[in-house]
This record gives structure tokens, sequence and C-alpha cells, in this order.
């Protein structure tokens, strides 16, 4: 049985073409260009921060973000970057009772961000910086399994990646979703690796009648 449903945030729930059209600014660099070295790296399996050593080598995602900020450009996401399944999707999930968490690896500011966004809308919302642990470590679905009440069996971790969300996931005991959408969405789906997840989706929306369908088979 599933009874809880834990989201990743990024390509998952956001869309976060803004976003890195912003560092692709910043950077100077066109943004399509910036886009295409950033699917070139993920398609080699590299981490997607390599994408800023192309155009600025020595780049520090983590001091740029604070840069960013002291000049007044902080990182940011809202409203008008969910996807649109998402509210409806909730939602429909919470109306079939099923305990909803988000969790996924967040910066303190962005946790801020979510909590404005969905406190009425799930039970939980942790990131990576809230808890001392990034995905895909261990450590990081091991704090899920703590917090969600449920047993790891029992949760099913929707995310947009084969490496960070639903390898990690299933290594910890948990079932998957995983979403075709964004760079890694679409890039992994070719993956034999995929064919492991519980679940493939294109929509959110999907997630209540497969999880509703899971839950009659197993009883």
């Amino acid at each position: 049985m599933i009874t809880a449903v834990v989201f990743d945030v990024g390509e998952c729930l956001v869309d976060e073409t803004r976003e890195y059209g912003t560092w692709a600014d910043l950077l100077g660099v066109p943004r399509h260009t910036f886009v295409a070295q950033f699917g070139a790296v993920i398609a080699q399996g590299k981490d997607y921060r390599e994408t800023f050593q192309v155009f600025k080598p020595g780049f520090d995602l983590h001091v740029e973000r604070e840069r960013r900020a002291a000049a007044g450009q902080p990182e940011t996401f809202g409203e008008e970057d969910l996807y649109p399944d998402v509210r409806t999707a909730f939602a429909e999930l919470r109306a079939n009772g099923l305990h909803l968490t988000i969790a996924g690896n967040q910066t303190i500011r962005a946790g801020g961000i979510l909590r404005e966004l969905f406190t009425a809308d799930v039970d939980l919302i942790g990131t990576s910086d809230d808890w001392g642990a990034s995905k895909p470590d261990a450590a990081f679905f091991d704090r899920v399994a703590e917090v969600v009440p449920a047993a790891p069996g029992e949760i099913l971790y929707v995310g947009d990646r084969l490496d960070n969300d639903v390898l990690p996931a299933l290594a910890a005991g948990m079932h998957t979703a995983l979403i075709r959408r964004g760079p890694w969405g679409w890039i992994q789906q070719h993956d034999p690796a995929a064919e492991k997840s519980t679940f493939r989706i294109d929509s959110l929306l999907e997630l209540p009648a497969l999880i509703a369908t899971f839950n009659a088979a197993g009883n």
C-alpha cells in the first residue's frame, strides 16, 4: 500500500526555466547556448554544476548565489513557475487520504519560498539545507523515512531524475515515480534503469489513479 507521497522540487513541481535563464544572463552567455551545454553535461552523466565551469572556470555555485542575493537578485520562484498540474494533483491526492511531503535539494531561502507556496497544501516540507543531507546520499532518504509517518515501503517518491531521485529512493525501500519533464526527465528516459521505477508519468495528474489501482491490487 502507498499511503504517503513525497515530491522532489525542481522540474517536478517547479519549472526552472526562468532560474537557469537568469544564470545564463548573469554569466553573459546566450540562453540557448547555456541550455545546450547544460543538456550535454547531463547526457554525459556529469554533475550539472560543471555547466558553469565551461563558461566561468572556478565558478562556485554557493558563493555566486550569495553574491546574487547581496546584489538584490536572489534565487526565486513563485506561483507562475509552478507546473500547471501541481495544485490539482495535490488536491486530489489529499482528498484520497494520502500524506503529502515536499523534500528536495534546496537552500534555506528556497525552503522558505516553498512554505509560502505550499504550507496549506501539504503536510510537511523539508530541504537538504534543513536536514544537512543532500540527494542522492542515503542520509537524505533516511531523513525522509524518519519524518514521514509511513514505512519506507508505503512511501512513493516522485522526481525527474534517475540518479538523484529514483535509484536512491528505491535503495531506501521506497516506491518511485519518474516524471518525464525537465532536462533530466527527457534525457534519462531511455536509460534501462528507468524501468526500475514503480510508475513512469508525464503529469502529476496521473498519480491519483495509478496509486488507487496499485493499492487495490495490493489488497
